[in-house]
């Protein structure tokens, strides 16, 4: 039981990182751009029309978290491992890195700097053409290479 909820938690965030990268890739920067774009541009305030993707994606966690609450089941733990990837993406995109809630500082060096990096080149242009790096967790090798 522990071995399947710990292999279904990680079955979970490992399947956000591969269909947050194919959404925003394809989903985010075509046809729901004009959702997107306001990531892309500077907003006054808390929040921004990009934030209703993180309601989405927190809509379907809490949904399978009930679907399987009942017997543990691993909707459940489905579920669990989409919530921790919520909150990670929550802690390193949104104060680490964008610095919405100033909190943390930038990353000088290690994997987060790495990470920091590539969300930067990310976001060199504001258009939706253009644009690299679509993962979170997984980037390019690239981005690690003190250099840059």
């Amino acid at each position: 039981m522990v071995m399947s909820a710990i292999l279904f938690s990680i079955l979970g965030f490992g399947i956000m990182e591969i269909s947050g990268w194919f959404i925003h890739k394809f989903i985010m920067h075509g046809p729901l751009w004009s959702i997107h774009k306001t990531h892309h541009q500077h907003t006054d305030g808390p929040f921004e029309l990009n934030d209703l993707f993180s309601l989405f994606f927190g809509s379907i966690a809490v949904i399978l978290i009930f679907l399987g609450v009942g017997s543990l089941d691993y909707r459940f733990w489905m579920g669990i491992g989409i919530s921790v990837y919520g909150l990670s993406y929550f802690f390193l995109h949104d104060m680490l890195i964008h610095r919405r809630i100033k909190f943390f500082k930038k990353p000088k060096n290690g994997y987060l700097a790495g990470i920091f990096k590539a969300h930067q080149a990310h976001h060199a242009t504001n258009k939706r053409d253009g644009s690299v790096s679509f993962g979170l967790f997984v980037v390019p090798k690239k981005y690690f290479n003190s250099k840059r």
